[in-house]
């Protein structure tokens, strides 16, 4: 995997984002701050303007540039914790050799680096609450030596799942947990718009033959 294939990646994530943009502007006009689709954008496409400088660095070079400039466009809590879950992932991209265990290490480091940003966990209905089992289910389909196909075709399916059960949790985290009992019944902006990339980006990987992606 190289910074070609994390742009192709970034575009299939800017694609599902803008398609349901007014979804999720309808999901934060609820319980949040109204911004969260906005500033999301605001950073995809950022990343799309350097495209040329991205694609042609090695996986963790990529990473690291595209965190960085995350970080410097993407206003609220959303830029640094996405450029904590990129930084995370930078850092454990060595010993890859194609291998799936290999590319689950990596993202279960991303999504440890932005739990210790955001000091947050499971049921505290945040992107983290979509994050986390999608990270220990990919490494439950990679210790299992799933092929890649079903493992691509799995993740997004947890990812809907760990989405769709913020709709009973009650806020603990961001301007959400003021309204209290009233954040039930609405889902959480962030669970939705992470699932949505994971999803977008495990259907773009799915594309490439187990050669390209390792």
């Amino acid at each position: 995997m190289n910074g070609t294939i994390v742009m192709d990646c970034v575009d299939a994530a800017c694609a599902s984002i803008r398609a349901h943009s007014d979804e999720i502007l309808a999901l934060d006009q609820a319980i949040g701050d109204g911004d969260h689709v906005i500033n999301l954008m605001r950073g995809l496409e950022a990343l799309r303007a350097i495209r040329t400088d991205i694609e042609p660095l090695a996986l963790d070079g990529a990473l690291k540039l595209a965190a960085g400039k995350l970080l410097s466009t993407v206003g609220g809590s959303s830029g640094p914790l996405l450029a904590s879950l990129l930084l995370g992932m930078a850092r454990a991209t060595g010993g890859l050799d194609g291998d799936p265990k290999g590319y689950a290490r990596m993202f279960a480091a991303g999504v440890e680096a932005v739990q210790e940003r955001g000091r947050t966990g499971t049921g505290s209905k945040t992107m983290m609450d979509v994050l986390i089992p999608v990270a220990q289910r990919f490494d439950e389909l990679a210790q299992d030596t799933r092929g890649v196909a079903q493992i691509l075709r799995e993740l997004p399916q947890e990812a809907r799942r760990g989405m769709l059960a913020t709709r009973d949790m009650l806020a603990t985290k961001g301007r959400a947990s003021f309204l209290g009992e009233r954040s039930l019944g609405h889902i959480d902006p962030g669970a939705r718009s992470s699932e949505l990339m994971i999803a977008a980006v495990c259907e773009r990987i799915a594309t490439y033959s187990g050669s390209a992606v390792s």
